[in-house]
């Protein structure tokens, strides 16, 4: 069986890198899918391709406009969405992709620690599955990849 999966979230540590060496290790059939990961690239696309602003609500106007071209665009191309959220910084952005698949009908696989589980009840009531590791998410893929 393959997917194509979309990496949603927190992009402070190396969780991604982690599930695709999974992936390449297991040797699945898997396609994988995630936003620019680039902090500051992310942030400052909009002014950096469309011109400055005074005011910082359009500059992230802006550049989130951008960045949705790219997530929008692979979110509904992937099989699979899986949301990182992390416990350093509240991360709307991977709440909104989460919601985006589920309205999509795309499956969703949350990743978070155990104290976020009450502020994420919602989006954890979603989620087809909810995992707190990479290696969590690598499994479940290698089990539903078995011809």
């Amino acid at each position: 069986m393959s997917y194509t999966i979309y990496l949603s979230g927190e992009i402070h540590s190396d969780w991604r890198e982690q599930i695709k060496q999974g992936i390449e290790q297991l040797n699945l059939d898997i396609d994988v899918l995630g936003p620019i990961t680039d902090h500051d690239s992310s942030d400052h696309v909009g002014v950096k391709i469309l011109g400055t602003e005074e005011n910082s609500f359009w500059k992230d106007h802006k550049a989130a406009k951008i960045n949705a071209l790219r997530t929008q665009n692979y979110i509904s191309r992937s099989d699979i969405v899986v949301v990182r959220f992390g416990d350093k910084y509240r991360q709307w952005n991977a709440a909104f992709d989460a919601g985006t698949a589920y309205g999509l009908g795309i499956p969703v696989i949350v990743m978070h620690a155990p104290e976020l589980t009450h502020p994420l009840k919602e989006v954890d009531a979603a989620a087809l599955a909810v995992t707190e590791t990479p290696q969590q998410v690598v499994e479940i893929l290698e089990y539903i990849s078995q011809e």
